[in-house]
């Protein structure tokens, strides 16, 4: 959403002018009840437009009410200092607080507001009613007659109606000192609950906390639908050295829109989502959405025993979809209806979830992040998202997600040069830039920018109960020299191409969500030969629970792409992952990456005419689940889909329809993956001791001119299969 700024000209009014529930200023005011502020705050639909010039009115449509006995003007306050107004209206002060709001001062209190388009602004407290001094620009002020600061609220009168609000300016800081220091600290392990939009009751006032990370920004606004997205008023405050911007907006509340305005370090601004969001508006618009969570979970069963067995001990076989292509144009609550029951009639003990985070390019797959604490909107709502997981846990289906921690897109609305300087990307350009994708790198060695990553994936378990995070891309973070020629790259301290920045990064990650979630699993796309990535952090490892295993991957594809005369001279592609098959805890992935691009479909791989590919399909995925390793197999495979998979219209599903005269081709290739799993969960012998060698022997596997494999699977018993 592009911020816009009503014209000066006209009508003066703010958004809250659409609040219906303005109050009677009969008598003096009391605290609107939280019910009624958060039902004026929910409203999103756009403002309305500036009308012409007419006589004020309240908010309910009725005319102001006359002057009453004892309405008096305030006294003239000191003036404004120079500095204080320039910085207010140019959008760099620190320290709004201070210069607005109430003030003790000699003779009284000082009620300075600034309400821009305001015709007039008058104070109601108890016992007093005094219309403060227009003092230019949208400034007012006045000295009130009492001993002490009341409990006050604003009448603010426009060229067509008049409201009445509390002002943001005299409440206190709604962000604790101890979040602050964890925020230093780089070690707030719930950051979401510090930073971002926060509904809540403040100072016994409903409204919503907002707050923003943004060290190099000499000032921060926010701006939203609530003040037609015209920030002056509503500047915020730097808490103490932490580079952290907070303003609490009384009767602002879920469904409001919203951005920050930002003052870079050379005085030109920018206008930028909320990193922070929990919600946002459906792509293309770029909003964040102020929210807060309401789904009731009913997986608790689920919840007390996925940490009951180590999931590399245990049956673990995955479906990966891609949410918006599975069934094109289902939401996550008609999606509930659907997959858990397809996803548990095949047998897969998992899905793994293509990104959900949200992103601005559909073609990305999800891959290129700028929500990284929301949800896609293209589906529907955060609780709509947990209304998924929730259905697949009580279906007995784990969820596991793909999270995409190596990088992020350029959108100038977005993350990159978030406050004007080099943010959450690296200060150097070299390492900023990601050869391959033309994104940007995070900065794994600033302690905020770590924290802000660690704790969206705890976010990611504890909010939405993911049983699981795929972490994309890991290969890209390890290595300094990664897609980079001589001279596009500098080596480390020790003179070696390793980003040890990124290894600390992970290993804190994966050693803070196994501690806070038991049960979870933490799973790297790592196609180098990194040693330690599934070895524990104490040992020196990287963490991880699993890893996916590239190498079987594309050397097994290899081999069935081969003509069966052929295939003698490349038996050993077929043997070599044995090599190495326990130096890590692998997954089998046929993924989404090895069915788009030219690359064909499973099925369309194998040489021959269809019979022949059927035949050749069927070996491999048995030789796959009898392979030592987890599986995982990308959606329209279970059911030898002969095309490419694409975003835009998903799996073929009318191959199974049985009007088509060779549905029972594919129709029997899906009960063979669903009599695998079966299998697979029956039989300990194919997933105790994954990765052990006691778990496994070669019978022959040596037979290439017969292009024979055979070999014995055991339990933790020793029981062969």
């Amino acid at each position: 959403m592009t911020a816009r700024k009503p014209s000066r000209k006209g009508s003066r009014k703010t958004a809250e002018a659409a609040a219906p529930e303005a109050v009677s200023v009969e008598t003096a005011p009391a605290p609107l009840p939280v019910e009624t502020v958060q039902a004026a705050a929910t409203t999103t639909e756009p403002a309305p437009a500036p009308a012409k010039r007419a006589r004020a009115k309240r908010a309910d449509g009725v005319p102001p009410l006359p002057r009453q006995a004892g309405d008096a003007s305030a006294r003239p306050s000191p003036a404004l200092d120079g500095a204080d107004r320039g910085r207010l209206l140019a959008g760099d002060h620190h320290a709004p607080h201070s210069v607005l709001g109430a003030h003790l001062i000699p003779g009284g209190v000082l009620v300075r507001a600034l309400r821009p388009f305001a015709r007039s602004v008058t104070v109601l407290a108890e016992g007093v009613r005094a219309e403060l001094h227009d003092d230019g620009d949208g400034f007012f002020s006045g000295v009130l007659p009492v001993k002490e600061v009341p409990a006050y609220r604003l009448q603010v009168a426009y060229d067509d109606n008049t409201i009445e609000v509390d002002d943001p300016y005299r409440f206190l800081p709604a962000l604790g000192e101890l979040d602050l220091h964890l925020i230093g600290e780089g070690r707030h392990e719930e950051l979401w609950r510090a930073l971002g939009s926060e509904p809540m009751v403040h100072q016994g006032v409903a409204g919503t906390r907002f707050t923003v990370w943004a060290p190099n920004a000499r000032g921060v606004r926010v701006a939203g639908d609530f003040n037609y997205w015209d920030g002056t008023g509503f500047p915020m405050r730097s808490l103490g050295s932490t580079g952290v911007w907070e303003l609490f907006l009384p009767g602002v509340g879920e469904g409001a829109l919203y951005k920050y305005d930002i003052c870079r370090p050379d005085g030109s601004h920018t206008v930028r989502a909320d990193p922070m969001a929990r919600h946002t508006e459906v792509p293309p618009a770029t909003a964040s959405v102020v929210t807060a969570p309401h789904h009731e979970w009913r997986d608790a069963d689920w919840m007390a025993h996925r940490g009951d067995r180590p999931v590399h001990e245990a049956p673990f076989s995955v479906y990966e979809v891609h949410l918006a292509s599975w069934r094109p144009g289902l939401t996550y609550r008609q999606l509930a209806d659907q997959l858990p029951s397809y996803v548990k009639d095949l047998g897969f003990t998992h899905v793994e979830l293509m990104p959900v985070s949200e992103h601005p390019f559909g073609g990305s797959w999800g891959y290129q992040v700028t929500g990284f604490y929301a949800p896609t909107s293209r589906m529907g709502s955060p609780d709509d998202f947990r209304f998924l997981v929730d259905a697949l846990h009580r279906a007995g289906i784990g969820v596991i997600m793909d999270w995409v921690p190596a990088h992020f897109p350029r959108d100038d609305w977005a993350l990159a040069e978030f406050d004007g300087r080099p943010l959450y990307e690296h200060s150097d350009p070299q390492r900023a830039a990601h050869p391959d994708w033309g994104t940007l790198e995070f900065d794994y060695g600033r302690t905020e920018v770590r924290n802000f990553l660690v704790a969206n994936a705890t976010y990611w378990c504890e909010e939405f109960h993911i049983d699981g995070l795929r972490v994309d891309a890991v290969a890209s973070m390890l290595y300094l020299d990664y897609s980079r020629e001589d001279g596009q790259w500098s080596p480390n301290e020790q003179g070696g191409r390793e980003n040890w920045d990124a290894v600390g990064f992970l290993q804190e990650m994966n050693a803070t969500v196994y501690r806070r979630n038991p049960g979870v699993v933490t799973i790297a796309e790592e196609s180098t030969a990194w040693d330690g990535v599934t070895r524990p952090t104490d040992g020196g490892g990287l963490g991880f629970g699993l890893k996916w295993n590239m190498g079987w991957m594309h050397d097994s594809l290899l081999y069935v792409a081969k003509e069966p005369v052929h295939r003698k001279y490349h038996h050993n592609e077929m043997t070599f992952s044995m090599v190495y098959a326990y130096s890590e805890n692998y997954v089998l992935p046929i993924s989404h990456d090895e069915v788009v691009h030219g690359k064909r479909a499973l099925v369309a791989k194998m040489p021959g005419d269809w019979w022949q590919q059927r035949a050749n399909h069927r070996a491999y995925l048995g030789f796959m689940w009898a392979h030592p390793g987890k599986q995982l197999l990308f959606m329209g495979q279970e059911f030898a889909q002969g095309a490419e998979w694409s975003e835009g219209h998903g799996p073929d599903w009318w191959l199974l329809d049985p009007s088509y005269e060779a549905s029972g081709d594919h129709r029997g290739v899906r009960d063979l993956v669903g009599d695998l799993n079966a299998v697979y969960g029956a039989v300990p012998a194919l997933w105790q001791r994954d990765t052990v060698p006691e778990g496994f022997s070669w019978v022959d596997g040596g037979a290439a001119e017969d292009n024979v494999f055979a070999f014995l699977r055991y339990d933790a018993d020793g029981s062969p299969l």
